[in-house]
């Protein structure tokens, strides 16, 4: 089948076969744009939260009438160590 036999085929095609394509064509459109907008919604929604949670911690940081609290800081612990110096048998390898 060819590319005409093919467009003859769909222009023999009855009417109402042609707006049940299209109007499901349109609702598949109209249900992926709404769905695209829910999840940029709810990412949105998301940011928002953050950024206010931010938001309120630095503010109480801010206004509070205690010295900030340092930073949690690695522990850096001195250990003895001794270096072993490793010496193989001698089994003919070298």
């Amino acid at each position: 089948m060819n590319g005409r036999q093919l467009l003859e085929l769909l222009a023999r095609l009855p009417a109402r076969v042609w707006l049940q394509a299209i109007l499901g064509l349109i609702g598949f459109v109209v249900l992926a744009v709404l769905g695209f907008a829910v999840i940029a919604g709810v990412a949105a929604v998301i940011v928002i939260l953050i950024l206010a949670f931010k938001a309120k911690a630095w503010l109480l940081g801010l206004f509070a009438s205690r010295p900030p609290a340092e930073r949690n800081a690695p522990k850096v612990i001195d250990v003895p160590y001794e270096i072993v110096e490793r010496k193989d048998k001698d089994d003919g390898r070298s």
